[in-house]
């Protein structure tokens, strides 16, 4: 290639890449309006447009430099939050939330990630709005992707399937019917604190449900909480996954993580 013409293929190359990070700063500076704009749980924050992810499919392999933290043959990489055995029930290839058993994590921990996850509300539909196939996917056991079925099950948009508990609703809801199988898979960066605690950095995430982007590198105002939004707290770079009992016989397969 001419010097020349290289040149100004750099030109046009940097003033793409310079459009493409204004129209993504766009977007969050958009998202994070929309965030000061409604209450935490506001019921008449819209709710996001439904889109058919098409048919479920079978488990997505996990690649070769992969954590693979369940299999379906055992819960050898989970605990219970003392430490102790987890107690979800194991059959058929998936876990169950055992209700009252508590919430479970990795015995390892996670910072900067490639998470996948596979998911199914109980196919006998019970319950309402949050009572309906409820758990949830805690990155560092402090930041919530929600799980729930939202198949023609309204509730707040900030607590429906695959927000940011409390701060992001999905940009689309693309659940689908009760028992099918679901898939999360998230890309999550840690927050950065200094020596002192200071944050310098807030943590972001990006989601695809069903293989469709609801969540586009969010920034995170701080953990995520029922009716709060607290400010984020120093804590150590890596922390367990955890996994939410909150009383539904929601199923999970096929858990795998990648480092980044």
């Amino acid at each position: 290639m001419h010097k020349g013409t290289l040149i100004t293929a750099l030109i046009i190359s940097a003033i793409g890449l310079a459009g493409f990070a204004a129209a993504a700063a766009g977007q969050t500076n958009s998202r994070q309006a929309d965030l000061q704009k409604w209450a935490i749980h506001d019921e008449k924050r819209p709710l996001p447009p439904v889109v058919d992810p098409g048919p479920a499919g079978a488990p997505v392999p996990a690649p070769s430099d992969a954590v693979v933290l369940f299999d379906g043959q055992n819960l050898s990489q989970w605990a219970n939050l003392k430490g102790e055995a987890a107690p979800w029930k194991l059959e058929n290839g998936f876990m169950e939330v055992t209700k009252g058993t508590g919430d479970i994590q990795t015995k390892q921990g996670f910072g900067d990630c490639q998470l996948h996850v596979e998911w199914a509300s109980p196919s006998v539909v019970a319950g309402e709005s949050q009572g309906r196939g409820n758990s949830g996917v805690f990155l560092m056991s402090t930041y919530e992707v929600q799980v729930l079925d939202c198949y023609n099950n309204i509730t707040y948009a900030d607590g429906s399937t695959a927000s940011i508990y409390g701060q992001y609703p999905p940009l689309v809801n693309v659940c689908r019917q009760p028992g099918e199988w679901q898939t999360y898979d998230i890309v999550f960066h840690a927050p950065r604190f200094d020596k002192d605690g200071t944050l310098l950095h807030p943590a972001r995430l990006t989601v695809f449900h069903n293989g469709v982007l609801v969540q586009d590198n969010e920034e995170l105002t701080g953990p995520t909480g029922h009716h709060v939004r607290p400010p984020y707290k120093a804590h150590a770079d890596k922390l367990p996954l955890k996994l939410q009992d909150h009383g539904t016989p929601v199923h999970y397969r096929n858990i795998w993580i990648r480092e980044l």
